[in-house]
């Protein structure tokens, strides 16, 4: 809220926005931006502290997948796993990078 221009709410107040137009018209395509990139921020942060979280006493997922695999010498699996992890990833952040795009030209 505070990287919004203080002249746009000025001249939301001057026009005699209510604040529901202020906040739907103003506010949020303003400040959009900021909380799609901290949210794309967020999910690569997630992803990687996720992998390594799966790898400590659990019975299930990615992680634990990949060691499961290195400890079989099923080598090809694991490969087949970390090529998966970096996949996914990257499908998680492009669909992140096009929503940023996606509003900031709706904006």
């Amino acid at each position: 809220m505070k990287a919004l221009d203080p002249q746009w709410l000025l001249l939301s107040r001057s026009l005699a926005a209510t604040k529901w137009e202020t906040l739907t018209r103003v506010i949020v395509p303003g400040v959009l931006g900021h909380v799609l990139t901290g949210l794309r921020l967020s999910i690569g942060i997630t992803w990687i502290v996720l992998v390594p979280c799966e790898m400590l006493g659990v019975q299930g997922g990615l992680g634990y997948f990949i060691l499961d695999t290195r400890d079989r010498l099923a080598y090809d699996e694991l490969m087949a796993a970390v090529l998966a992890i970096g996949i996914f990833g990257y499908l998680l952040d492009s669909t992140a990078r096009w929503l940023v795009v996606w509003f900031q030209r709706r904006a």
